[in-house]
């Protein structure tokens, strides 16, 4: 029985041992499948699950970059950028969080998972925005998954929004654009489309330096919607864009602008502009317009107001253009400024009848008493002495037919025809300004031109560049050019000084300087298409002190009304050339005023 037994015991040991061998053979071999699996989706994860769930998990917020400045010549700020910021709502996970964790500082400078029930978190952000609590309640409430709870948000409250950590809320940074000084040189500086992109003046010539780039942050979140404190957290940060420093004088400008509106006004003309010019930098002192945008709000204004007129309005500039045609003739050797001419009531030249102004017999003048007197019959007899290509070329030079640059738009280049599509009219109209039209920069850089004894300097607007690390760019000037000599340039505002001292500009001296100046009248053609002219532009322009001018100032009305003979700008360019010397220092003249003869002996 004993062998019996144990014989039978030892074929059951095998049996046992097979199974247990099996069973060992089937788990080694699932956990090589199951490690294999996990090899596959977490070592080399063919597939991207774990790329994809990564994914799922991130989310991302544009961190706005702050557009630069613009600044006027002594860093008074004109336009400049606040962050601000939209707080919104996925109401989806908010309305489903009755409570949630938050981690909190602690004494001892760890931070602590703490419970925040749903009501708590409604009151704490409630009191950081400043709003009632049921209007908080309502706003993160329901299934919208993108809800604006409150706009233009301070960065501070933003902070405090961000450490509440509360599910579905999200602070959206945005950036908003102010103009301290409003109305203020408003259609230089210009406008935002949408409070983003350059609209206008040099908002919009400007908008690559002013802009900068938009920063990143994407950052790991849970299934509450709360930030993963250790999961992965990836910066990009903003790129500010640049100041952009101007030549302007925003107090010179403000004065200017009251000036020329208040003359607008008075004499209810369309629009009027003034320029005020550094002549021996060429840099803008003071580009004023009327009716000028506040930039805070430019629809209040209409659409043909919110640029910059003395960049852009081409006109016939009328008697100013005499400058050019004695200068030309001076440089010519042609004549010069104490030169007789005898000058009849009218002048006919090749079948052309010209007249003055004013009612007067036969005269003998000088040059200087022409421009002085503003004598169309006399500029006509001197011009003459120029063949058509001269007169065009002298044109040409003085910069007649070529837009400034000085990084506006729409910058006018106004209209110089060539000499073989004058007619017979014509070829003498453009000697007095007419039959021509240029833009009121274009004029004053012809001044500045005899101003610079005769070194023409290209405007200056923008001054320099300024990076987010104070680093100043200065804004090369262009290249200046000789017109006429020194020895011309001399005599011609020897010429332009007696107008004040000697001929009909007497209102626009100033007591204590030597001021040169010529006023301008001509026809404006109606804007509706028709034959024809509506009216007149009545300009000033002039320089000062003349002992070595400093300043260029020109005054233009379009379209006043009232006889154009009882019109004077005078006493506008006395006060704006008054107040530009004031502001720069400018010592009074110390030398005896020239007082060339108007009339010939």
């Amino acid at each position: 029985m004993a062998e019996t037994s144990g014989k039978s015991g030892n074929s059951k040991a095998p049996n046992a041992t097979k199974r247990l061998r099996l069973g060992l053979g089937v788990m080694l071999t699932l956990l090589l499948v199951v490690g294999g699996k996990l090899f596959l989706v977490q070592g080399l994860d063919v597939g991207g699950m774990a790329e994809a769930a990564l994914n799922s998990r991130m989310t991302s917020a544009v961190l706005p970059a702050e557009r630069g400045s613009i600044l006027d010549s002594r860093g008074t700020v004109l336009a400049n950028s606040v962050i601000r910021y939209d707080i919104v709502v996925d109401q989806r996970v908010n309305t489903k969080t009755d409570s949630y964790k938050r981690y909190e500082p602690q004494a001892d400078g760890h931070d602590k998972l703490v419970d925040v029930s749903r009501d708590q978190a409604i009151t704490e952000l409630a009191a950081a925005l400043g709003m009632d609590t049921n209007a908080v309640r309502n706003a993160v409430t329901g299934e919208q998954p993108y809800f604006i709870v409150a706009k233009d948000v301070k960065p501070d409250v933003e902070d405090r929004i961000s450490k509440l950590q509360v599910p579905g809320i999200v602070a959206e940074g945005v950036s908003k654009r102010v103009y301290p000084n409003g109305a203020v040189a408003g259609g230089v500086v210009g406008f935002l489309q949408d409070g983003t992109t350059g609209l206008a003046g040099i908002e919009q010539t400007q908008d690559d330096q002013l802009k900068g780039k938009d920063g990143k942050r994407v950052f790991e979140i849970g299934a509450d919607g709360l930030r993963i404190p250790v999961g992965l957290d990836e910066l990009t940060p903003p790129q500010n864009g640049k100041d952009v420093k101007l030549t302007l004088n925003s107090d010179l400008q403000y004065f200017a602008q009251q000036a020329i509106q208040s003359q607008t006004d008075k004499l209810s003309a369309e629009w009027g502009v003034i320029i005020v010019m550094d002549a021996k930098t060429g840099n803008l002192l003071a580009l004023a317009d009327t009716n000028a945008p506040d930039p805070n709000n430019p629809g209040l204004v209409a659409a043909k107001d919110r640029g910059t007129r003395s960049v852009t309005a081409a006109y016939e500039p009328g008697s100013v253009e005499k400058m050019i045609t004695a200068a030309s003739v001076i440089d010519e050797g042609l004549a010069s400024p104490l030169d007789k001419f005898t000058i009849p009531p009218t002048y006919t030249v090749d079948g052309q009848t010209f007249s003055d102004a004013f009612t007067h017999g036969t005269e003998e003048r000088t040059l200087a008493g022409i421009i002085g007197y503003s004598m169309n019959t006399g500029t006509v007899m001197a011009g003459q002495r120029l063949s058509k290509e001269q007169r065009y070329d002298w044109l040409k030079k003085f910069g007649i037919g070529e837009a400034p640059d000085i990084g506006l738009p729409a910058t006018a280049s106004g209209i110089l025809s060539p000499p073989d599509q004058w007619d017979g009219r014509q070829q003498y109209t453009v000697l007095f300004g007419q039959g021509v039209s240029q833009s009121t920069l274009q004029t004053v850089r012809a001044y500045q031109t005899i101003a610079n004894d005769g070194v023409m300097l290209q405007p200056r607007l923008i001054d320099s560049y300024i990076s987010p690390d104070g680093t100043e760019e200065k804004v090369p000037a262009q290249p200046s050019r000789r017109v006429v000599s020194d020895n011309t340039a001399h005599q011609v505002k020897d010429i332009l000084e007696s107008a004040v001292t000697e001929g009909e500009i007497k209102d626009a001296g100033i007591d204590g300087y030597r001021v040169g100046a010529k006023t301008g009248t001509s026809e404006s053609p109606c804007d509706d298409g028709k034959p024809g002219y509506c009216g007149y532009t009545a300009s000033i322009v002039g320089m000062a002190p003349m002992d070595d001018p400093r300043f260029i100032v020109e005054v233009v009305l379009q379209r006043p009304k009232g006889s154009i003979y009882g019109i004077t700008n005078g006493p506008v360019f006395r006060s704006v050339m008054s107040q530009t010397l004031r502001t720069y220092n400018v010592q009074p003249s110390t030398g005896e005023p020239v007082r060339l003869p108007q009339y010939a002996k």
